[in-house]
């Protein structure tokens, strides 16, 4: 069975946990390095971007983590996961993990009161996705081998490069599974792909 795993360090965990069950993978919990060798994707949740990184290197994870990524395992970033992977932040002299070409905006949709719901048609995943925006970022520009999937009123709010998907709402807080079901999938591609190679 193919296996996802779900930082957990910090953020919204149970609900990835959930999702990915649904969607026909097995879910695992990550919170030593170690693990990351039994998982063959792992999503990194909404929580604090701040707060995560400082817990990934009192933990160890920050060399782990891009390991992880560059042996092409997929990566889903979601809110505070996307801040991670993102190449620059706006703001900050030192990104995180450096692994998407893009750069962020973190908090650009405001505080915790401005959070929203918005219906969302997200390329290669269908329209009318119930996306719920807390305190998320946006991408404010992307490399050329990023492709945008979605955008909400001019600004990009969900991205893929390669083996790396990021979004900038949360899709586990709703029953729509279509987002995290895509993720699944491109799991079970690259289990193929590096089977093969």
């Amino acid at each position: 069975m193919t296996k996802v795993g779900v930082l957990g360090l910090q953020g919204a965990v149970r609900e990835h946990v959930q999702s990915i069950e649904a969607s026909g993978a097995e879910a695992l919990i990550i919170k030593r390095k170690e693990q990351l060798d039994e998982i063959d994707g792992l999503v990194l949740p909404g929580g604090e971007s701040t707060t995560m990184r400082r817990l990934i290197d009192k933990y160890d994870f920050f060399d782990a983590l891009i390991n992880f990524g560059k042996s092409g395992k997929p990566i889903f970033g979601t809110c505070a996961g996307l801040i991670l992977l993102a190449k620059e932040i706006v703001g900050q002299d030192h990104a995180h993990l450096q692994l998407m070409d893009m750069k962020v905006e973190r908090n650009a949709f405001g505080r915790q009161k401005d959070s929203f719901e918005a219906a969302l048609n997200i390329k290669g995943i269908g329209a009318d996705f119930d996306a719920v925006f807390i305190r998320a970022p946006y991408v404010v520009e992307v490399g050329d081998d990023v492709e945008v999937l979605a955008s909400y009123k001019g600004n990009i709010v969900a991205a893929r490069q390669g083996h790396y998907l990021c979004s900038a709402f949360h899709p586990e807080l709703t029953d729509d599974l279509r987002m995290v079901h895509y993720f699944v999938e491109m799991v079970e591609q690259s289990i193929k792909q590096l089977a093969s190679s």
